[in-house]
Formats: C-alpha cells, structure tokens, sequence
C-alpha cells in the first residue's frame, strides 16, 4: 500500500513537472508561501520564545492586568462575531426571501462599509454619540461615555456585519426553492419551514460568518484605538508595545496570544466546513421563489432594514459633511481646505503611494490567488491541501502579527554563502526607512498576502462548478496547461476573478493594522494618515481623506468591472444561442 501510494504520488508530480508552466507557476507559489506568510510568522514565534519571551509570557499569563485584557479581546471578539451575525443574516433574509420595498437601497447600504476604512465608524459614531456627540448631547443632553465594550461593539459590528450578509446572501439565493414547496405541501408553516429547512440549510455560512467576524473582530487596530478608551485588547496592547516601548519581544510574546484563539477558530472553521456537505444545486428543475407577504413578518423586518439603512447613512452623511465643514458641530462653516490639505498639501504623497501601492498588489493578488484555486481545485498531488491552508493563513493571522513579523525578517538584508559564488544579498532589506524602494516593497508583499484568500476561495468556488470535462477536452486536442487555464479555465471563472481583483483593491486602500509598523517617511499610507488626524483631532482632514479614498475604491471598481466583465464566457454564450 505504501509503494501504491509513494508511486501515485511519484505520477502525480511528474504530470505536474512535464509542463513547464505549472511546474514554475507552483514553484512561485511555495516561495511566495515560504517567504511571504511562514517567514514572518516563525519569525515571530521565534522571537517570543527567548529567554526574555519566555519570562514575558510567565509574566504577562499571571498578571491580573494581562489576564483582564485577553477576556476583554475574547469577549469583544464573541459580542462582535453574535451580532455581527445575526444581523447580516437578518439583512441577507430580508433582501431574498421578504417582500419589501427599496431593497436596491438596502443592498448597496450594507456593501458601503467594505469599500471605507474600517475606523471611519468609530470616528462619525464619536461625533454623533460620544460626550458631546450631536445627537447625544444636542438632542438629548446626555453625556453619554461610549468609549469601551459598548462603543466598540457597535462600530466593529457596523463595519464587519457586510462580511456575513455577502455570504448569506449568496448561499440564500442559491437555495432550492423546491425544498420549501415540499415542506408547504406536507402541512408545514412558515416558521417550521424557517427553523427546520432554511436555517440547516445556512448552517455552513453561519458558521463561517461568525468565525471570521470573530477574527476580523480580535485583529482590529483602528477602532480600538480611537475607541477603545480604558478598555484595553490584544492588538493595542501590540501597538503600544512597538510604538511606544520599542519592545519587540513583548509584542511578538503578545502576538503569540492573539495567534492562538485566531488559529483555533480558524481551523475550527475548516474542520467544520470539510465535514458539512448541504448541496442545493442538483441540476434538477427546482421550483418558483416566493416571498413573505404576511404584514406580521413583513413589516417589523423593514423597520430593522430601514433602522440599519438610516443608521449606517448617518454615519456616512457625517464623514461627507465633517469632509466640507471647518470644525463640524463647532464651526459648520462650509470650506474645500480640507481636502486641499489632502490632493494638493500633505496628504497628497499618502494618496498617491497607496493608489499606486493597491494597483501594483492588485494584479499580482488576482493572478496568484487564481493559479493557488487552480492548483488546488484541479491537480491533485502531495502537500494540495497543504497550500491551501498555508495560503489562508494570510487572512487567518491577524495583522499585526503579520506586520511584526516582517519587521524581524526583513528589518536587513538576507545574505547567502556558496562555494564558489561567495556571498551574495538574496533578498535586499525591505522594512525601514533605509529600505529598498523606501519600505513599498513589503507594504505591497502584505497588502498581496492579506488578499490573495479572499481570490484564492472565490476562484475554488467558481472552479467547482465547471465540469473538469471542458479542460480535459481542451487538454484532448492538443492545448497544454497554461493554454486551457488562459483560453478555458480564465474566461469561465471571470466573475470570481473580478470579485478577487475588487476585493484586493479594496482591501489595500482601506488595511491599516498590517501595514501600520511598515510605512516609513518615504512612503506614506493613507490610513495610518487618517489615524494620525484622528488621533490630533483634526476631524475634517481625516473625513476629506476617508471621502477621496472611498471615491478612489468606487472608480476602481466601475473601471475593473469594465476592463473585466461581470459574466463569464458561459452566460454570453447562453444569451447568444437564446
């Protein structure tokens, strides 16, 4: 059995080997895994288990203080993944199964917090709600202390709850409506029907959902810094460690803590998924969708739709007019200096270092997470799932962890010697002011590491549902690998590969928490900008740079969206036979 084995494994690489395209294509990928995602990460391992780290870890599980601000994390962690939740599936039912009207306008409200910087929330919610907030203390003359679990759990779920309404919406349109008229015509009501199809059919999603609510929840930098006032969690303390007492031990110790949970519930999350099978398309002639119409139902979940809608375009209504106004609710003086400060002052080198910076990652995120989902959706050979996981650990592992990580790696410069070369630098120093390219080098390598997953499962899903028979065919005529992958495969999976390419854009524009250790004088980030204007106070700079950087994000988009497509080569195909 074991020579069975060792030989299937033997054919299978040599299959790989015989195209020279694939076999680079795979090499690329295990080097951009090695260098780029475990590097740091052992590295930072590495470091926490010292001498000085381990005393540092005796010191930090012991202490009261410690103990009180890793079950701050967890629990900020849980609060944010429940309701974050419940409330995009509450979002998702409405646009799918509920009969209501403006649910155009709902949609593109839940999709608005993906395309803004993620402390863009708390900064608005402050002004709204905070001590002198406008709503707060102008209406109703309270003095209301939102710093802390209460203030951070409802910015963190405002701006993460799009995450589970996209997944839920998608799973929810793919439900067979045929499993909901069998159980009609058995004599089930609509509430059985919810409690005993419609949620065991989204259990996967659900779960998925909560779990990676959970881990943007702990990762999160930003709005617990503008947030988080005496209520301390992991990733400040992290920050404060680097920042301020330039201790890299302690924050590799403390980034040693934040990595266990993270890595818990995301190997929770595949062990989960790998077992849980719910298909809901067969092929087979499903039935007609109908939608609640009943008043009891119907009603009260559009009052919850329209209470999310307006709550979340106050928020974003305060940054476009915080973005115009001299000192918003002080001086609501009307006043362009704001963005003058940021298109033709100082903000204007961070806007164009981060546009240029997300548009090189881009391509090269799109591009690598597609051939990862095509080496692993369609070759099988030793060490697939391997890379799979490897490659998730990108958006498993939270920033901040990853940005430390790169400060010990590539902080100098990789040197090698050989026999009869000598020695020789093999990767240049990347990290620093001194850095090759200023530091862009390893802002771009995060902002690809920290993308290519959300590619990577998009295109494994597409990839899933083309019949492996299409590429043999083509592979049967003559066409090598590289040929069928770009003629074939590509154009199929076009959609995914947009929604990779968007998410990528998006999420280079918008990180901070990975990049924040990493930006040097010479090249500038425009969120670690909007957190410095923030922390001064200068609200109105802050808001003119949250409005040019979701406008930059949207023409992206509309541009990538043309450039690419939206259907794949089938759909055309589809509409010009019919």
């Amino acid at each position: 059995m074991v020579r069975l084995a060792r030989s299937r494994h033997v054919a299978e690489f040599r299959r790989i080997f015989q195209d020279p395209i694939l076999f680079i294509g795979l090499l690329l990928v295990v080097a951009f895994i090695a260098l780029a995602i475990l590097a740091p990460i052992w590295a930072m391992v590495k470091e926490s288990w010292t001498a000085d780290g381990r005393e540092l870890f005796d010191r930090y599980l012991g202490s009261p203080v410690y103990r009180t601000i890793i079950r701050n994390t967890l629990q900020m962690g849980l609060l944010v993944a429940t309701l974050g939740t419940v409330l995009g599936f509450v979002m998702a039912y409405i646009q799918v199964k509920v009969a209501v009207p403006f649910k155009r306008l709902f949609h593109l409200i839940a999709l608005v917090p993906v395309i803004s910087p993620p402390f863009a929330v708390a900064t608005a919610v402050l002004l709204l709600f905070g001590r002198n907030g406008m709503i707060s203390k102008g209406i109703f003359n309270e003095r209301y202390d939102i710093y802390g679990l209460d203030g951070l759990t409802l910015v963190l779920t405002l701006s993460y709850f799009t995450i589970a309404y996209l997944n839920m919406h998608g799973m929810m349109m793919a439900l067979d409506p045929a499993l909901d008229e069998a159980a009609t015509n058995l004599g089930a009501s609509k509430w059985r029907i919810f409690r005993t199809v419609t949620v065991p059919m989204l259990i996967p999603g659900i779960a998925g959902s909560f779990l990676l609510l959970f881990v943007e929840a702990i990762a999160d930098l930003g709005n617990p810094l503008v947030m988080g006032g005496n209520f301390e969690v992991l990733s400040t303390r992290i920050y404060v460690s680097i920042v301020g007492l330039y201790n890299t031990t302690a924050a590799a110790v403390l980034s040693v803590i934040l990595l266990v949970p993270s890595l818990l519930v995301f190997v929770v999350q595949r062990y989960w998924i790998s077992r849980t099978s719910v298909v809901s398309i067969t092929g087979k002639p499903s039935g007609t969708p109908h939608q609640i119409t009943h008043p009891l139902v119907r009603w009260p979940l559009f009052a919850v739709a329209m209470t999310v809608t307006g709550l979340v375009f106050l928020i974003y209504g305060t940054i476009f007019v915080g973005a115009f106004t001299q000192i918003i609710n002080v001086n609501n003086t009307f006043t362009l200096e704001h963005f003058d400060f940021v298109i033709n002052g100082y903000g204007s080198d961070a806007m164009k270092d981060t546009t240029q910076l997300a548009a090189i990652a881009t391509p090269i995120a799109g591009v690598l997470g597609m051939l990862v989902a095509f080496l692993v959706a369609r070759k099988k050979f030793l060490g697939r799932n391997a890379l799979d996981f490897a490659t998730m650990l990108g958006i498993a592992v939270p920033g901040t962890i990853l940005g430390i990580g790169y400060l010990l790696v590539f902080n100098s410069a990789v040197e090698v010697t050989l026999p009869i070369i000598g020695t020789f630098t093999l990767i240049p120093k990347l990290t620093g002011g001194r850095a090759v390219f200023g530091g862009a080098a390893a802002i771009v390598l995060v902002f690809i590491v920290r993308s290519v997953p959300a590619a990577l499962r998009s295109g494994v899903a597409a990839l899933s549902q083309i019949d492996p028979s299409i590429e043999e065919a083509s592979i049967s005529l003559g066409a090598d690998n590289f040929g069928t992958f770009r003629r074939i495969t590509l154009p199929l999976v076009r959609p995914a590969f947009l929604s990779g390419l968007i998410y990528a854009f998006a999420r280079s524009m918008t990180t901070i928490s990975a990049i924040i250790f990493l930006t040097t004088p010479r090249t500038k980030i425009m969120t670690h900008q909007i957190l410095n204007e923030v922390e001064n106070g200068r609200y109105g700079n802050a808001f003119a740079y949250c409005v040019i950087l979701i406008l930059i994000v949207l023409a992206a988009i509309t541009i990538l969206s043309v450039a690419i497509g939206t259907s794949s080569g089938a759909e055309k195909t589809i509409e010009g036979g019919a």
